[in-house]
């Protein structure tokens, strides 16, 4: 029996690959001769760089940048094992984890280590960058980012801007100078991983919608959303591009939008880039049963989550999925609709978070180990 397991990481648990380890060790109690292909994934969010490197090889690079308040950090990016793709995860170097409660100030904070890190990974030898957006600490429009590229912002008095980029700083930016872009920028393709589609601007964008979970006070969100709608004017102007309605120029505050106007960036759902980079296709082939899961599977699992697609690419092959959750919701037989065709729960049991976590890896191969039997008695019964 070929089994393909291609779950989410736990996300502060385990990481995607060990948790297609543990649903391995229980389905080899039921099945030993079985072959096990395990396809680390992720949605384009957190765990990103870690699934790709282990699914695919490559190896992790470190790099002090600049964080969201200016001060050094300590990041890292992956760079695959063909050596010309990086994947990055725009939360290593500019993301809310980096930064207390008390310096939530997205007036202030910056994306230029982002920046950073894709250029490192450019004199690396990249000619390719996925780039995993969401968890940010910034409303910046990515000017921060486009700085450390080589791009410069000038003022109505033909002076450059030389304080980093930021969303307090936006409406002073009259003209956007590209002449020292980095040519390694033009020359590479980059990915934007990005599964929301909140515009620039307006009730639903960047400063509305995630303003006020990165310190934004309602008068700050008025700001912001000026001051992205002014940046927003000036690209037209400048590059002729129109940032205002793409689907995802919102995210990361306004990343998405500096990353399609100042670098020439494509967004794809982040779960599809996974799916492409780990060849899960060629697994699917002549696969009996696929495994996959996540933290919790809830009705929205179905939209955008690494079950569904996972799940879209099984059917594809007709393969059934079973996803199997650290807990699943009174709501997720809404995934049902959506090609996921079982369910089963790491706890068996009622159990504290805590409890959960400290033993997950045993909690995962039982589970595995009951949802194999299911599959068992169901083939008896055909």
């Amino acid at each position: 029996m070929k089994i393909v397991l291609a779950p989410d990481s736990f996300k502060g648990n385990l990481t995607s690959l060990e948790v297609a380890s543990a649903l391995e060790n229980g389905i080899k109690r039921v099945l030993p001769d079985a072959t096990c292909i395990k396809v680390p994934m992720a949605d384009g969010g957190e765990g990103t760089v870690q699934s790709l490197i282990d699914a695919t090889g490559g190896e992790f690079i470190h790099k002090s940048v600049t964080g969201p308040t200016g001060n050094p950090v300590s990041a890292r990016y992956g760079m695959l094992a063909n050596s010309t793709t990086a994947v990055i995860e725009m939360a290593e170097a500019s993301g809310l984890p980096l930064i207390s409660d008390e310096q939530r100030n997205p007036l202030t904070t910056t994306t230029y280590g982002t920046g950073e890190l894709m250029l490192d990974a450019l004199n690396h030898g990249a000619t390719r960058i996925i780039l995993g957006v969401g968890g940010s600490a910034t409303v910046d429009g990515g000017v921060g980012m486009a700085q450390a590229l080589g791009i410069r912002f000038i003022d109505k008095q033909g002076n450059e801007i030389t304080e980093m980029g930021s969303g307090g700083m936006l409406d002073r930016i009259d003209r956007i100078d590209i002449q020292n872009s980095n040519p390694l920028v033009a020359a590479a393709t980059i990915t934007v991983a990005c599964d929301v589609n909140n515009p620039l601007c307006g009730k639903t964008g960047a400063a509305n919608v995630f303003g006020p979970q990165k310190g934004a006070t309602p008068e700050m969100v008025k700001t912001l959303d000026a001051n992205l709608a002014h940046l927003a004017a000036v690209i037209r102007s400048d590059l002729n591009k129109d940032v205002i309605d793409i689907e995802g120029a919102g995210a990361s505050g306004g990343l998405g939008a500096g990353l399609f106007a100042f670098t020439g960036a494509v967004m794809q759902s982040g779960i599809q880039i996974v799916l492409e980079a780990t060849g899960i296709n060629k697994h699917l082939e002549g696969a009996d049963l696929v495994i996959t899961g996540e933290g919790q599977v809830d009705f929205q699992t179905a939209f955008g989550k690494t079950p569904s697609g996972v799940a879209k690419a099984a059917h594809q092959h007709g393969v059934s999925t079973v996803a199997i959750g650290g807990g699943i919701t009174d709501d997720a037989n809404g995934v049902f609709e959506h090609g996921i065709e079982g369910l089963e729960s790491a706890c068996a049991r009622e159990m504290t978070l805590a409890e959960a976590i400290s033993n997950s890896p045993e909690h995962l191969a039982n589970a595995a180990e009951r949802v194999i039997r299911l599959v068992l008695i169901g083939k008896n019964m055909v």
